[in-house]
């Protein structure tokens, strides 16, 4: 299997950047994020999904993003398409306009506001999975979402060609066994919580998609990479190093404080967001800024 294909370790959920006060993509700033990513050791990435603010991209915005971040990655490693939509036929479209463009993979988050039953959930799925020939990840974010997958829902849904896994990001480690015992083996379990990423993976899960690895992606990917060598204590070192960081990250809506933190590290990055999302305050500008000063720790793990 080449690099592009393999899923699971430190993937990051990368931002977007955006210019002239966040009215319009600045393609070069991404295609710069993304080639520092790769160099600095990450195992994936997924682009436009809510740390990308994909809600606010059109659907030509949401192409580029794509192709820039494919044509930066060169094939290295696998750039995952978020296709979220609370409209099973818009998914659709956009899962396979992001296969066209070239995706390794893509990402459906549960259908938010409609809140559909567990059935219906099932059925979104299931024609996502139907049309998709690349493999498609879940997408659990209750706390954004309003609604959840259960474990039994996941079984039905782990036994249909196509769908490779799950991203939780409840960060409720107690869900992995009765999940991993509904899936079976093959069926990916992946984190969407940077506060519980070792811990996630200790337990028998297989990578974690990070927003703090926006800014660290090389403790990201040690860490992964010192669960997969028997290596707990490392990986629970990098842990604590990274959770101050994880913690100012935490403080408002996610991606307003890491792109923040992204401009600050990386010179000539805007830090703008799109309406409703805003510049974080000053309590969190100045968490983040104490942060940043262990940056260099964090990103020598």
């Amino acid at each position: 299997m080449s690099p592009a294909h393999r899923l699971g370790g430190a993937l990051t959920a990368l931002v977007t950047p955006f210019a002239a006060g966040g009215t319009r993509l600045d393609e070069r700033a991404l295609g710069d994020l993304v080639a520092w990513q790769v160099a600095e050791g990450a195992e994936g990435l997924v682009v436009g999904g809510p740390t990308g603010e994909g809600p606010t991209l059109t659907e030509a915005e949401r192409d580029r993003v794509l192709r820039v971040a494919l044509a930066a990655a060169g094939g290295r490693i696998p750039v995952i398409a978020a296709t979220e939509s609370n409209c099973t036929r818009t998914a659709v479209v956009r899962t396979l306009a992001a296969e066209a463009a070239g995706a390794d993979a893509t990402l459906a988050v549960t259908p938010f506001y409609n809140r559909p039953t567990q059935e219906g959930l099932f059925r979104h799925y299931a024609a996502i999975a139907a049309a998709a020939a690349r493999p498609l990840l879940l997408h659990a974010v209750p706390a954004r979402t309003g609604i959840d997958v259960r474990p039994e829902t996941l079984a039905r849904l782990a036994a249909l060609p196509g769908l490779a896994g799950l991203v939780d990001a409840t960060g409720d480690l107690a869900r992995l066994a009765p999940v991993g015992g509904a899936t079976g083996p093959g069926f990916l379990h992946l984190s969407g919580d940077d506060a519980t990423a070792a811990a996630h993976a200790m337990m028998g899960g297989q990578g974690c998609l990070s927003v703090v690895a926006n800014l660290v992606p090389g403790a990201c990917a040690a860490l992964q990479r010192a669960v997969r060598a028997g290596d707990p204590v490392r990986a629970r070192v990098i842990q604590a190093r990274l959770m101050p960081l994880v913690a100012a990250l935490s403080r408002e809506t996610d991606p307003g404080p890491v792109k923040l933190a992204l401009a600050l590290l990386r010179p000539g990055l805007s830090p703008d967001l799109r309406l409703p999302l805003v510049r974080p305050g000053p309590a969190t500008q100045a968490a983040l800024a104490a942060a940043l000063d262990g940056i260099g720790e964090c990103g020598s793990a």
